[in-house]
């Protein structure tokens, strides 16, 4: 277990973003275990999906795509996504025979010898000319910080380990967040709760009519434009805005999505402001998203002064042989798909020892 083994590429993590980047890369010509390798925290087959919440049906999912090569058919909407698409994701390495290793923690990766990289994980370490960084954000939940939060008598999660609406019926429940997650747990707690309250930081910005392909292009150009700059990336939903569907209409009429300030402070039984009003509470859910889970790039010092990973497309500008897809403008599913041919094409030219594309 202790023996360095080398290989052309390794790819960590098999959510969306590596398994499409592991399969442009065996689409090209490099055999899996011989030429690149797949690495896998999660116990099974699915990315954080086999993570996600049951009352999160596959219906209700935004956005999912194919991967690539191989479409997702008649799946039934209401099945938990957590079933559907790691079933999906497990079908899709069986037929393309990706052989991903898990679960195997990458700990970290640090310079090589010989400009490789060595990559050191509970499986083993691995020996590399290229890295496709592609582990995601769900190990990485991100917690606000208030005074008064450890006195907190109640229950305090976050959307990473939400259990479903039940748990919470007959209690007072405080959810913190302006995203998809928050507004989906408001409207699912609802109906159980004894009372609900929704803080946001900022006003929520619902989008009317249809979102098309230009706007499209220009929310992914505003994130994409964050990372360039090495500022920490922004999800392409912080810039999209809350589409403004019927159950949101429907909340907002019913006084559920109806929005109050970021409270100043956590007390004992609830949350306060400075101007007077508290909410009792038994339970906060911090529905605040999640950072890029890339601590063990550390080593490598790859951040900018901004606190983010300068990169151009998918690669680091800093280290032309890694490239973070999945992260900042590719963190959708159709971001993922495209950004992991577009890392297979600029690491084959590295390997050949072509120039890369800017």
């Amino acid at each position: 277990m202790n023996s360095l083994r080398e290989v052309e590429v390794v790819v960590t993590g098999a959510g969306q973003a590596g398994l499409a980047a592991a399969y442009h890369l065996r689409r090209t010509g490099f055999e899996p275990e011989r030429d690149f390798v797949v690495l896998d925290h999660a116990p099974a087959p699915g990315g954080a999906w086999q993570f996600r919440w049951p009352s999160l049906t596959y219906g209700k999912v935004h956005g999912m795509h194919a991967l690539p090569g191989m479409e997702l058919t008649d799946a039934d909407p209401a099945r938990p996504s957590s079933e559907v698409v790691p079933e999906y994701f497990d079908a899709y390495e069986r037929a393309f025979d990706l052989r991903v290793r898990r679960p195997v923690e990458v700990r970290a990766v640090r310079e090589g010898v010989g400009g490789r990289l060595r990559v050191e994980t509970s499986g083993g370490t691995w020996s590399t000319r290229a890295l496709i960084n592609a582990t995601g954000t769900w190990g990485r939940p991100f917690w606000p910080r208030y005074p008064g939060q450890e006195t907190f008598r109640g229950r305090q999660l976050h959307t990473a380990r939400y259990p479903g609406p039940e748990a919470f019926a007959g209690l007072r429940v405080v959810v913190v967040g302006g995203g998809a997650s928050g507004t989906q747990h408001l409207l699912e707690i609802a109906p159980y709760a004894a009372e609900t309250t929704w803080v946001t930081r900022r006003p929520p910005v619902f989008r009317e009519g249809p979102f098309d392909e230009g706007a499209g292009r220009t929310a992914v150009a505003l994130v994409e434009e964050r990372v360039r700059q090495g500022l920490p990336p922004k999800s392409v939903v912080s810039v999209t805005g809350l589409p403004l569907n019927d159950a949101i209409r429907q909340g907002i009429a019913d006084g559920i999505l109806d929005r109050l300030p970021m409270f100043d402070r956590i007390t004992p039984d609830g949350v306060a402001w400075d101007d007077g009003r508290r909410v009792a509470a038994e339970v906060i859910l911090w529905a605040t998203g999640f950072r890029a889970a890339i601590d063990h790039l550390a080593p490598l010092r790859l951040r900018e002064p901004g606190g983010g990973i300068r990169v151009e497309g998918t690669r680091v500008v800093a280290d032309a042989r890694i490239h973070l897809v999945g992260y900042g403008p590719s963190a959708s599913t159709i971001g993922a798909n495209r950004a992991g041919r577009a890392a297979v094409r600029d690491i084959r030219r590295l390997l050949a020892q072509e120039p890369v594309a800017a």
